[in-house]
């Protein structure tokens, strides 16, 4: 997959050939993916996993999948297993799969040594009161009255508190820094709260666990992280990260990852650096794991997997290619400057990556009948196609062809407006591969809808005849009555309807803003072939679009197909481009 590995050139990838060129870390580059394991990756993270896995496969490094399971209450081993799948469909693989929790016992030391030291202390205050002592942006804040605690007093009630002596809530361990810090984040933040929740990889050894900020700065260390990116919110965090590793000072106190060794894992502790960039933000989307979440039990979308979804796991489902979501965030770069990148963009790298690789089909998903005459009734021979009109190497095939074809509703009309190159009665389009077809005949039914259409067939421009270079201004394509398959194609489009759903100014919500039209199914029929088709495997139904199998629900008794994107941007003139 060299499109996954390509170079691109960003303010990240420079520092890290700085830091080479100097030497640091021995010339080492090992980053790691930290997701939480509370929900399903979306769009946003797959530029998260492109950067990291990405820049430590360029430059010869490392990159770790490392679970952010600090908070029990909220994650699921469901989640654990999607974030896995979700790597290695964008065509990555990690160094070495880690938890947070594998480190909890390092965590808890590191924190013994911080309260030996003076850096923490156990408070008794309230989540209410902390926010009340903690103070305003122009406001500095207020110690906690039990900041003095000493020593032996904090060690006591700190491991009373893993104990499990105290309620959820009754007491937290926070860093002793400066709550006149101009940076809200370094006034005496939390590092432990108590939180009687068993956890799925320690069950229930531990009723205390550690904050994101703290665990998260201590992991990179252990693992020997030399880059650890992360998006711009926690640009205000770098100040305690920075601040947790200096205090703690890892490299100088190996004793306190001794239990890593001990438990089998490899550690190669460092001093990381933390370096920001701006998250990948799409218009026409929310990518808030709250709210989508809030989707799916709500059952306003089938589930994580809804190909309306943003997912990572949707849009796989929906049929865009890794290499499309690759792409597009490459283009899109690696900056500090919050934007919104108009999603017509990643459906044009969707289009690319597709036009270059899905195999061209005929489908009809509203079909009218059309009839040939001068054919027998049990005319059936079959016809050669290209598999795809760009590339030799895709072959061949045979599509059956019969007196009897299916064609789409709106390639025929009874009064055509001007400008109109279909079929229309007396008039003349060609039936691709087929030849010229007249129509000559209508059926209606009693309401005055047209059910049938009749034509002849022009025999001297079938191919390899004398007339097969005829000129007619409409070309159609067809699906054999006799032969084609019945199917169910699902046709996807934007879940939401405006360019930005979280903009609740007008006092709506994003719920307000779903789009009505983002599904709507139809029964049409597909080449016979597409009933052996793999789940997953893409398609382009020729001036239709391109469609996916489905990765559940296809099968040969019950072929489903989704599509994945039209052959044109539909959203152009909405969106005033």
């Amino acid at each position: 997959m060299t499109d996954a590995v390509s170079v691109s050139h960003n303010f990240i990838r420079q520092i890290v050939i700085d830091e080479r060129a100097a030497g640091k870390h021995g010339g080492r580059v090992a980053t790691r993916f930290p997701p939480e394991p509370n929900g399903y990756l979306h769009l946003g993270h797959g530029k998260s996993i492109c950067l990291n896995f990405g820049i430590a496969r360029e430059f010869g490094g490392s990159c770790n999948l490392r679970f952010d399971d600090t908070n029990p209450a909220k994650e699921d081993v469901e989640y654990v297993e999607s974030i896995k799948a979700d790597v290695r469909w964008l065509g990555f693989d990690w160094s070495e799969l880690r938890h947070a929790s594998d480190y909890f016992e390092v965590f808890y030391r590191c924190a013994e040594k911080l309260i030996r030291d003076g850096k923490a202390f156990v408070c008794d205050l309230s989540a209410d009161q902390v926010r009340d002592y903690r103070g305003t942006l122009t406001e500095p804040g207020r110690n906690s009255p039990f900041r003095d605690r000493t020593v032996d007093e904090n060690l006591d009630l700190f491991r009373r508190m893993r104990a499990g002596e105290f309620a959820d809530g009754a007491r937290t361990l926070r860093a002793k820094i400066d709550m006149a810090s101009g940076n809200i984040n370094l006034r005496d933040p939390a590092l432990y709260r108590i939180r009687k929740v068993p956890h799925q990889n320690t069950g229930d050894a531990w009723c205390i666990y550690p904050m994101y900020d703290y665990a998260h700065c201590i992991s990179d260390a252990v693992e020997g992280i030399t880059h650890s990116l992360c998006t711009l919110e926690f640009e205000d965090h770098r100040p305690l990260y920075d601040w947790c590793l200096a205090q703690i000072d890892l490299p100088n106190h190996p004793e306190l990852v001794l239990t890593l060794v001990d438990a089998g894992l490899k550690t190669n502790v460092s001093t990381p650096r933390q370096i920001e960039f701006a998250r990948g933000n799409l218009d026409y989307t929310v990518m808030s794991k709250r709210k989508l979440m809030a989707l799916v039990q709500d059952g306003l979308v089938a589930g994580w997997d809804d190909p309306r979804m943003p997912t990572l796991s949707g849009v796989r489902r929906r049929g865009f290619p890794p290499a499309a979501i690759r792409t597009f965030w490459e283009r899109a770069g690696v900056t500090k400057q919050n934007s919104t990148i108009e999603f017509s963009v990643l459906e044009g790298c969707v289009r690319e990556v597709l036009d270059a690789s899905a195999p061209r089909r005929f489908a009809v998903l509203d079909p009218l009948k059309l009839t040939i005459a001068n054919l027998a009734d049990d005319h059936a021979e079959t016809l050669t196609f290209p598999n795809h009109p760009k590339n030799e190497a895709f072959g061949t095939r045979t599509v059956a062809f019969s007196r009897a074809v299916w064609i789409e509703r709106e390639d025929f009309m009874e009064i055509p407006p001007k400008g109109f190159h279909r079929l229309t009665p007396g008039g003349e389009v060609r039936l691709r591969g087929v030849g010229i077809v007249k129509c000559i005949d209508v059926d209606k039914d009693a309401s005055g809808r047209v059910t049938g259409v009749h034509c002849t067939l022009d025999p001297d421009t079938r191919h390899g005849m004398p007339g097969a270079e005829r000129k007619v201004k409409g070309t159609i394509h067809w699906v054999s009555a006799r032969h084609a398959v019945e199917a169910e194609v699902r046709l996807y489009d934007r879940l939401f309807n405006v360019v930005n759903p979280d903009d609740d100014s007008d006092g709506k919500t994003y719920r307000d803003h779903l789009n009505p039209g983002s599904l709507r199914v139809v029964r049409g029929f597909v080449e016979a072939a597409l009933a052996d088709a793999k789940p997953e495997a893409a398609f382009q139904f020729e001036r239709l679009g391109f469609f996916v199998a489905d990765q559940r629900d296809h099968s040969a008794n019950k072929p489903v197909f989704n599509r994945t994107v039209t052959l044109r941007d539909s959203w152009a003139k909405t969106a005033g481009r």
